[in-house]
């Protein structure tokens, strides 16, 4: 089995977002063994605000991206595993990479594992800009 590059592009994305003054955003694939607020998910997916006035104890490893973020004013601690994440961009350009899910665990429909006080979308942003969703852009690398 091979080390898969996907945490380090996290983790160098990440910093070159906040270098930049940038605000890092994560789309993240949402199943039974991602523990996000169920009821910002839709279509399976979340984005999320992991700079680091929204995400609090961010740790990206080579499993799992962990961090503890307020939704609605409560506390929540939020647990994706690194396969999970579809892309990490900045929510002022969109630059960023956008990745092949690698589902973890094997029964990948079971749902989602979250705390499940209802809590309004405006609330929930956590930048403070209710109503408005982050652009999201494909980069093409190469020469």
């Amino acid at each position: 089995m091979s080390l898969s590059t996907k945490p380090y592009l996290l983790r160098a994305l990440y910093e070159w977002c906040t270098d930049s003054g940038h605000t890092p955003y994560i789309a993240v694939w949402v199943n039974a063994h991602t523990r996000v607020p169920a009821q910002y998910v839709e279509n399976g997916e979340i984005v999320l605000n992991i700079g680091s006035n929204a995400a609090k104890n961010l740790h990206i490893d080579n499993e799992w991206v962990s961090f503890s973020a307020r939704f609605a004013g409560v506390a929540q601690d939020i647990w994706i595993p690194v396969g999970h994440v579809r892309g990490i961009f900045a929510r002022e350009t969109g630059e960023g990479m956008g990745f092949e899910v690698e589902p973890y665990g094997e029964n990948e429909t079971d749902g989602i594992q979250a705390d499940s006080a209802p809590v309004s979308q405006a609330a929930a942003r956590s930048d403070g800009e209710a109503g408005q969703k982050p652009k999201k852009k494909i980069l093409k690398l190469g020469k």
